[in-house]
């Protein structure tokens, strides 16, 4: 499969609802790539990604996507009597892996997301940003083809965002997943996708290609000329 995601004339109405929640969408998501979806409140955005990952079915249209993809929750939405190895390990066991491989497969996602001294602590135990990496890795340990993020850093303060910006960064270049995350941030968005989808109106209304070098800073005229671009394009569309 080139483009691992193909959404022809997608559209979906919630039950009870007149008004779609995403109308005529056609989104076609490269292999390896980094994607953005931004766009205002209730613009669709979760709806695209809860589609994607199998969470909802759509009332029109079809979806080309892989059978098994991986999800990161706004929340992290862990199992909160299972420690941090224990979480991850989890959707390997619901496959019927050996415990032999779950521990692998763990283990190796773990350390990346460098939480190998924490991985006997319990979920009550952990910061915002630690919880956010465990869903991280237990995404990664499905071995999924694509990795959802679900406005994952909203609730977190700027510093550990930050921070969290440089370990997905670093998990997305050595895994080489195809990653669609839904940010609520224009410069969150600028600053991680190789492309920007600007959602507005239950639509898609473009997507623009992020022509900037990484490592990017925000700091950067490029950067500010880039992101004041994006915010034209939020406000014209």
């Amino acid at each position: 499969m080139i483009n691992p995601i193909v959404l022809k004339n997608i559209g979906k109405t919630y039950f009870g609802s007149k008004i779609p929640a995403i109308s005529d969408i056609n989104l076609e998501v490269k292999k390896n790539e980094f994607l953005c979806l931004i766009g205002p409140s209730g613009c669709g955005k979760t709806t695209i990604l809860k589609l994607i990952a199998g969470l909802e079915q759509p009332t029109g249209g079809t979806i080309e996507k892989p059978a098994n993809v991986g999800m990161v929750f706004q929340s992290g939405a862990l199992l909160p009597w299972l420690t941090v190895e224990e979480n991850v390990a989890f959707p390997i066991y619901a496959k019927g892996g050996s415990k032999e491989k779950a521990e692998d497969i763990t283990n190796k996602y773990v350390r990346m997301v460098a939480l190998g001294e924490l991985k006997l602590k319990y979920p009550r135990e952990l910061s915002g940003g630690q919880k956010q990496r465990v869903g991280i890795a237990r995404a990664l340990a499905s071995e999924a083809e694509v990795l959802l993020l679900d406005e994952p850093f909203s609730a977190l303060d700027p510093i550990t965002t930050d921070e969290l910006h440089e370990y997905l960064l670093k998990v997305w270049g050595e895994t080489h997943k195809t990653i669609v995350m839904v940010s609520h941030l224009t410069e969150e968005a600028v600053l991680l996708a190789d492309r920007i989808a600007i959602m507005k109106d239950a639509a898609l209304k473009n997507i623009v290609e992020v022509n900037l070098k990484r490592p990017r800073k925000e700091e950067d005229k490029k950067f500010l000329e880039f992101l004041e671009k994006i915010k034209q394009e939020l406000i014209s569309n």
